[in-house]
């Protein structure tokens, strides 16, 4: 048990210093503050979820000494509690049997999916309140904090109208940066849970010490929940006020999540092609470049939820041939 608490503190201590790493502003810091989870995770799936909640409020102490209450509320609730979450519930098991055989039934990996999708519009959501207490307050803020952070990056005079290169009002895109901003806040944090949970999952597998099988990532597949969920999320998005806010973090999560799937249908689908290697590498290549790709990767996933086209597929194929006698 010592030994676990040590590992949590030190875990603790590395994920506050990258979370704390943003107040320097650079790029570098940049890409810490959004890998800060990582040693969080790494300890939970590595030596329990009780390492993994020893580094969430470790890492949350050390902030809160160092800074103020606020920076260390920020890191507990978008970096330290989610990510003991999700490794807890990836060593979640129970007994089963199969062939005779006492094996463990872990927790499914499209629910940890769904999981992320679901923090991802939570931590978001949890930061509204300190920027307004309704709609118009909530975007009047993160206008004014927008416009005040381009006006210091292009040395503007406060007393004078900001001008951006190409765009004839700026007011306008302020507008548009205050709607847009917190759905792909949820987006960027489901996406970075996602991503940090793989590479802890690699490095706590590469170490031996990882308990649960390494899963089919090309065998995920969302439960039908989510797609009620993303269809609540939806309608919510159109109604007023805050409760329209609200729905529309959760629906660009949800799409993350969407998006996931979509991928693996693709490596599912190609797994027998020839050429696959290229096939993926060109798509890749095509998100990153392009990024709207993800649009029609997120319907595909939803697209598989819905209907099961796997499944149909693998029916209308029929059961693999015999060997040749």
């Amino acid at each position: 048990m010592l030994q676990v608490l040590l590992i949590g503190i030190a875990a603790g201590g590395v994920a506050a210093l990258m979370f704390a790493a943003l107040a320097s502003g650079s790029l570098l810091a940049i890409a810490l503050f959004y890998l800060a989870p990582l040693p969080v995770l790494i300890a939970a799936l590595g030596w329990s979820h009780i390492a993994g909640i020893a580094a969430a409020l470790i890492g949350s102490i050390a902030l809160f000494a160092a800074f103020n209450p606020v920076f260390a509320a920020a890191f507990l609730v978008g970096v330290g509690l989610p990510a003991w979450w999700l490794g807890y519930l990836c060593l979640l098991a129970r007994p089963a049997t199969t062939d005779g055989a006492e094996q463990f039934e872990w927790y499914p990996t499209d629910r940890i999916v769904l999981w992320a999708a679901l923090l991802g519009g939570l931590i978001v959501t949890a930061a509204i309140p300190q920027f307004g207490t309704d709609a118009e307050s909530f975007r009047t803020t993160l206008k004014s904090g927008f416009e005040r952070l381009f006006k210091a990056q292009s040395d503007t005079p406060a007393n004078e109208p900001l001008k951006l290169p190409g765009l004839s009002d700026a007011d306008q895109a302020f507008e548009f940066f205050a709607i847009a901003i917190p759905p792909a806040a949820a987006a960027l944090t489901t996406a970075t849970l996602l991503l940090n949970l793989w590479l802890a999952g690699r490095v706590v597998d590469l170490s031996g010490r990882l308990r649960r099988p390494w899963p089919n990532l090309s065998a995920l597949a969302l439960p039908t929940l989510a797609v009620a969920i993303l269809a609540l999320a939806v309608a919510g998005s159109f109604l007023p006020g805050l409760i329209g806010i609200v729905s529309g973090l959760f629906v660009a999560s949800l799409a993350v999540a969407f998006t996931a799937q979509g991928l693996a249908v693709v490596h599912s689908l190609t797994a027998t092609v020839k050429g696959r290697g290229l096939i993926l590498t060109g798509l890749y290549v095509a998100i990153l470049v392009f990024g709207w790709p993800l649009l029609a990767i997120a319907l595909f996933g939803l697209a598989d939820a819905s209907l099961d086209l796997r499944g149909r597929l693998a029916r209308r194929r029929g059961p693999p041939a015999g060997p040749v006698v």
